[in-house]
């Protein structure tokens, strides 16, 4: 039996090659024979010390107050991860350790305060999209659009899904891995010149029999409310298509929701439901559909209130799980395997902390800061802001007519004290120069005036 600490690494001697023999191996570096040479360092790590924790702790700190945040500048970086605020209460939620050390609830008469919770965030779900049912969250938004079109081409036998041309190229890229492996193709939809949202008459003609769902977002991911939505809802259901609607759960706080227009499956992310930005992650895929024919195909696990026998005691319990490693084996709907659970009773949290006047107040102030910044950004002398003429809820388009690259000009506003947005001529081609920007109630109009002023001096300057 190997000697040393029951807890901690040991790598003496000894250790070490008692573990190479059993492992069959002459060195260490034998672990790492498939990394290719090109790829590897080619030398031992140059660390400094050894240090005690507490110099370690200081200078590791110094090393971190070198970053800029966004707790240090305003940041109007958005495309998916947006800053929003997280009340103290949903902190203190997720931080109790009922919730924060639970890892998934198999053994439901020992997990009713997670079931319940999850229960809870399908119900708010539900509400909020104005569909039948809803899982207990997918991975992000991405994921959610993935599992969705598998599931529109399960229900309808079809291969085909139909996107807008606008779409945010990190769903897209996750959109074609899912499918690709299925035999499933995405056709893009245009999009209007004049304001970027969908062409129906491009859509008209590209619905065909084997077109087994439709994609729309609203908003769209350059930020313009969706005006056809109602008309692209009829079209995909005369087509006996399903409709996918892709929502900022933000918005409905004003904007129709998915089941208004009658949207078949609805997804979005729920990173705004008081996650904070952390880096990109994690964050929240919201599923939801209508119909027991489609609840049956949907991914991920439902969460289902029953009663028990003896006393008929209120009981929480995984109503539906389909993925493989259960019961359903090949005939799984997904592989989707532990989500983010934390992040689903957080959104649970923050939705039932506002309610439907508080999101909706949220969305006005939202909707007064993007009009403001608008306005101001378009009285700079060669800024077109937006460029597409729609309406805007949170993110929109702003054009540099420079020869400056985005990229330099995305480099000098940081110079600046302030975040600039995502470069869309790296995905659109015919957005050269154009940047995607997010504003939120987290911008102050101090914040707007900087984000004002470091353009005129890096456009005009």
């Amino acid at each position: 039996m190997i000697k040393g600490h029951p807890f901690l690494p040991n790598s003496v001697p000894t250790v070490e090659a008692e573990m190479l023999r059993a492992l069959k191996i002459k060195a260490v570096e034998d672990l790492f024979a498939d990394i290719p040479e090109n790829v590897r360092l080619g030398r031992r790590l140059s660390l400094p010390g050894p240090y005690p924790e507490a110099t370690v702790k200081r200078k590791v700190e110094r090393l971190l107050g070198r970053n800029s945040s966004a707790q240090d500048i305003p940041m109007f970086l958005g495309g998916g991860v947006w800053p929003h605020y997280v009340p103290a209460a949903v902190e203190e939620v997720v931080g109790r350790t009922e919730f924060s050390t639970s890892y998934t609830p198999y053994q439901a008469e020992i997990s009713q305060g997670m079931l319940q919770a999850l229960f809870e965030y399908q119900s708010l779900i539900v509400e909020l999209t104005e569909m039948d049912y809803a899982n207990c969250s997918m991975y992000d938004w991405a994921s959610a659009l993935g599992e969705a079109a598998l599931m529109a081409s399960r229900v309808t036998h079809r291969s085909e899904v139909l996107i807008p041309h606008y779409l945010s190229p990190d769903r897209r890229s996750t959109l074609e891995t899912y499918i690709q492996p299925s035999g499933l193709k995405s056709v893009e939809i245009k999009s209007n010149p004049d304001d970027g949202l969908t062409d129906v008459a491009d859509l008209k003609e590209k619905l065909n029999n084997a077109t087994a769902a439709v994609y729309v977002e609203n908003p769209a991911f350059l930020g313009q409310m969706e005006t056809h939505v109602d008309e692209v809802s009829e079209l995909a259901h005369e087509n006996e298509s399903l409709l996918i609607a892709g929502v900022d759960p933000i918005s409905l706080g004003i904007l129709k929701a998915p089941g208004d227009y009658g949207a078949d499956i609805a997804i979005g992310e729920g990173q705004p439901l008081g996650l904070g930005m952390n880096y990109g992650g994690p964050a929240l895929g919201i599923f939801a559909c209508r119909g027991e024919r489609l609840l049956r195909q949907m991914p991920g696990r439902i969460i289902g209130c029953t009663s028990t026998l003896k006393e008929d005691r209120r009981a929480f319990c995984m109503t539906l799980q389909t993925r493989e490693q259960h019961i359903r084996r090949e005939k799984a709907t997904s592989n989707i395997c532990t989500n983010n659970a934390l992040c689903a009773v957080a959104a649970a949290t923050y939705l039932s902390l506002l309610g439907p006047a508080g999101l909706k107040d949220l969305c006005k102030t939202i909707l007064v800061k993007v009009n403001h910044t608008l306005k101001r950004l378009s009285q700079i002398r060669g800024v077109e802001a937006p460029l597409f003429k729609a309406y805007h809820f949170k993110e929109f388009t702003a054009k540099f007519d420079t020869d400056m690259k985005l990229e330099e000009i995305n480099r000098r506003l940081i110079g600046q004290g302030v975040h600039g947005g995502i470069d869309l001529g790296n995905h659109f081609s015919e957005l050269r120069n154009t940047t995607l920007l997010c504003v939120t109630e987290m911008h102050m109009k101090e914040d707007v005036e900087r984000l004002v002023t470091a353009i005129e001096n890096v456009v005009q300057g």
